[in-house]
Parts: structure tokens; sequence; C-alpha cells
């Protein structure tokens, strides 16, 4: 297969696996909606892809723990501290590391991988919040 045919395919993959994630979030109210997690896959992938053609002979892994380090800090900043103790938006958090990585894998050209991790994915958004029980 020509290469950039394949290179815009796993873009393709990418912004269309982070959509699918982004769609049930944005469905759910979150803020971290459809366009979020449609470009963080797209960027993760294209920065995957640039590091296996562009740059012959270099690391791609180098490259997939700056991502990985870059998601943790926009992750970081979903996560809020409110009064009485409360923590939310980790699991707004947690989804972005997880398209991110969908998007490594879809540009890495695994895409068996990129989807299951899609699904699994879904099917862990979609579990019922369990609710602890108040401290007595």
């Amino acid at each position: 297969m020509n290469t950039n045919l394949e290179m815009a395919l796993r873009l393709l993959l990418a912004v269309f696996l982070g959509g699918v994630i982004g769609f049930q979030r944005e469905m759910s109210g979150k803020e971290a909606g459809l366009r979020t997690n449609m470009l963080i896959s797209l960027g993760s992938a294209l920065f995957t892809v640039l590091s296996v053609y562009a740059f012959p002979g270099s690391d791609p892994a180098r490259l997939a723990a700056g991502i990985a380090t870059g998601i943790g800090f926009i992750g970081a900043g979903v996560i809020l501290h409110r009064s009485g103790g409360a923590v939310v938006g980790l699991t707004t958090a947690a989804t972005i590391f997880a398209v991110a990585a969908i998007g490594i894998g879809a540009g890495a050209g695994l895409y068996i991988v990129s989807v299951v991790a899609t699904v699994l994915a879904l099917v862990i958004l979609m579990l019922p919040h369990l609710k602890k029980p108040a401290d007595k």
C-alpha cells in the first residue's frame, strides 16, 4: 500500500476511534467531549506517524513517552478538588490518557489493538457509578 495512503488511514482511524469515545463523553455531559477526544487521538497518531516515517532511524518509543507526559499534564488540568474534599475529573483525565494511547496505537498501525482498546474503554465508561458508603 502507498505509504501516504497508509499514514492517512492511520490518522482517519485515530480520529474515528477518538470520536467514538468522545461521543459517549459528550452524551454524558462531560467537559472533554467529541472534538476534544478526536483531537487528542489525532495528535497522538500524527506524532506517532511522524516519528516512524519522517525521522527514519529514530526511536518511536521516545516520542510515545513524550506523548504520555504531555497528555498527563493535560489530564491533570481537568482534575478538580471541590470543597468538602470531593475530587472530580478523574475519569475524564483517565479517558484523555486512554484516548491518547489509542491514537498512538492507530498511528503505529496496530489497528485491532486500537479498536479493542476503544471497545474496552466504552464498556468501562458505561459501567454504573458505585457510591461509597457514608463514613460514620
